[in-house]
């Protein structure tokens, strides 16, 4: 029956694809439809507000600097809200004032997209810090990652330094895509029995005599957002395994259902913008082995469960799961959320076998399984890009991408974006482990301490946020450390994904001949997954065999 639930709802997500893909197409395309009538005077009121000109076009150094700005100043309100929220309305329960070190984290957090939470939503956010600081930047971040992804593409197929304009990106992924598809989410959750109100705290009476604080506030409103946007921060501590978030197997499956549809849809859509459908299906072929294979491999290992629990006759690892979801749709979520970089969870993600854990860890430590808003894409075919230079060396012909030729900038941009991945992971993990400070929060020393502090600049670097939860990591250290790595692996990326699209966009397009390498066939799909896996191989081994490999292995000792 857990089989039978996962293949259901991939082939219902596979059925979705197509049509959101292209809808997205024509939102980014400027095409008009029958919707225009209803978006288009909300959107031009928008823009009059902001003072944007929405015919005004941006070259790549202009849109990387749109991004830049917008963001900061988002950023720096955030973490206003945060530390001023005792003094602001909408606080029925007195929550006090963040600290310095966790407001910059969150603010760092959730502007970058990646959620990651140092805290616990009901005890540390006021209804208006949950609303304003808290779900308003989940649109702006996906919408962000979304416009950069869809300049780029703009960048591919173009012929002058013209990426578009980015507050009108950012606009109308909003106005056309996250709102309407976040209202209706949200009202299903409502139906479903996720509270959203702006009372305060209920208190109950157990049958023990007990009293009770039981927490809820707009919960409904975040929630469909949270993972229509791949946001993944929770309203509770416990995010989506919090009955609150996820009371039903129906609204765990409308959970992972939200987290893969922009996702997976954009990589078809991508396909229909360059003219080249059989490109986007490579693309979307690639990422789709890759995940249905860690999919496979966290299915297996929570169902084989653990010697020690075999010896004592229990089949299966439901440690740190939740019944009403059982082994098979917690190893479907743990691999979605972070496929997509969501980071939201319902289950916890340190109690999953060490195999089971190395899923998620390797998933964003490849940070290219369909991802984000946008984030995904990109960093797909940033290597499609290396395949197609290392291509065309060893055939002896300059290398070309959709009739543009890859040459020495492209490829030093590409070696960026590419690196400074496993150096914001690998390197503050080893500061983190050479000092008695961030050593003493791990709960579990050993094998597995090191996969908690490796999970945790894991996650921040690729934008995701989930969390091996037995790391304390509100500290200065953690706080400051996480922030840091979170905004560098965020924008160092955009900034060089855009100057590769403001090199190519000026770059005439070659006709293709008879010796061009296609980059459209089933040959190229195994050649661009080849790479893709030996490169994280061979950079992210080395960690993974102290941690989560060891630690499996020690179970049979």
């Amino acid at each position: 029956m857990g089989l039978i639930q996962i293949v259901v709802t991939l082939l219902i997500i596979g059925l979705l694809v197509k049509p959101v893909g292209i809808y997205l197409e024509k939102v980014f395309n400027y095409e008009e439809t029958r919707l225009n009538q209803f978006f288009g005077p909300v959107e031009r009121v928008i823009y009059r507000l902001m003072g944007v000109d929405e015919k005004e076009h941006m070259g790549w150094k202009k849109y990387v600097f749109a991004v830049l700005l917008s963001n900061f100043i988002m950023m720096i309100l955030m973490y206003g809200v945060f530390r001023l929220q005792k003094y602001l309305p909408l606080n029925p329960d007195g929550i006090e004032n963040m600290s310095p070190g966790l407001a910059f984290n969150t603010a760092a957090s959730f502007i970058t997209n990646t959620n990651w939470q140092a805290y616990s939503g009901e005890n540390s956010l006021s209804y208006l810090s949950q609303m304003i600081a808290i779900t308003f930047p989940m649109f702006t971040s996906a919408a962000t990652g979304f416009a950069v992804a869809i300049a780029f593409i703009r960048g591919l197929i173009g012929r002058q330094d013209n990426l578009g304009n980015f507050y009108v990106d950012l606009v109308r992924s909003i106005i056309r895509v996250f709102l309407p598809l976040s209202f209706i989410v949200a009202l299903f959750l409502v139906f479903q029995g996720v509270p959203q109100t702006l009372h305060g705290a209920v208190h109950a009476t157990t049958l023990e005599g007990v009293t009770q604080m039981i927490t809820r506030g707009p919960v409904a409103a975040l929630e469909s957002i949270k993972h229509i946007g791949t946001n993944g921060g929770g309203y509770f501590g416990t995010n989506a395994a919090h009955p609150f978030e996820n009371p039903t197997p129906l609204t765990n499956f409308v959970h992972i259902l939200s987290m893969m549809l922009l996702p997976t849809a954009l990589v078809y859509a991508f396909g229909v913008m360059v003219k080249n459908k059989k490109q986007g299906l490579t693309i979307f072929a690639t990422m789709s082995m890759m995940f249905i294979v860690f999919l496979s491999v966290v299915f297996i290992a929570e169902y084989h469960g653990t010697p020690a629990l075999n010896h004592l006759g229990i089949d299966g690892n439901m440690e740190g799961k939740e019944v009403r979801f059982g082994i098979s749709e917690s190893a479907l979520f743990t691999a979605v959320t972070t496929a997509v970089t969501t980071g939201s969870v319902n289950n916890m993600h340190d109690s999953l076998t060490p195999i089971g854990g190395l899923v998620p860890l390797a998933q964003m430590m490849l940070n290219n399984i369909f991802g984000g808003k946008g984030v995904g894409l990109l960093n797909g075919l940033l290597y499609v890009i290396l395949t197609v230079f290392i291509c065309g060396l060893m055939v002896g012909r300059t290398p070309e991408f959709l009739g543009k030729k890859i040459e020495a900038r492209e490829i030093k941009l590409v070696s960026i974006a590419i690196l400074i991945h496993p150096i914001l992971i690998l390197v503050p993990t080893a500061i983190a482990l050479s000092l008695s400070g961030p050593v003493s929060s791990i709960l579990n020393p050993g094998f597995h301490g090191i996969s908690e502090v490796l999970y945790a600049f894991t996650s921040g670097a690729s934008n995701n946020g989930s969390a091996f939860g037995g790391l304390t990591s509100n500290t200065d250290f953690y706080n400051i450390a996480i922030g840091f790595v979170m905004l560098f692996g965020r924008y160092i990326s955009i900034i060089a994904m855009l100057a590769i699209a403001g090199s190519l966009a000026t770059k005439k397009i070659v006709a293709a001949t008879s010796g061009t390498f296609r980059t459209d066939t089933p040959m190229f799909t195994v050649i661009l997954l080849v790479i893709i896996l030996v490169v994280g191989a061979l950079t992210f081994f080395p960690v993974l065999a102290l941690g989560p490999i060891a630690e499996h292995l020690g179970m049979f000792q």
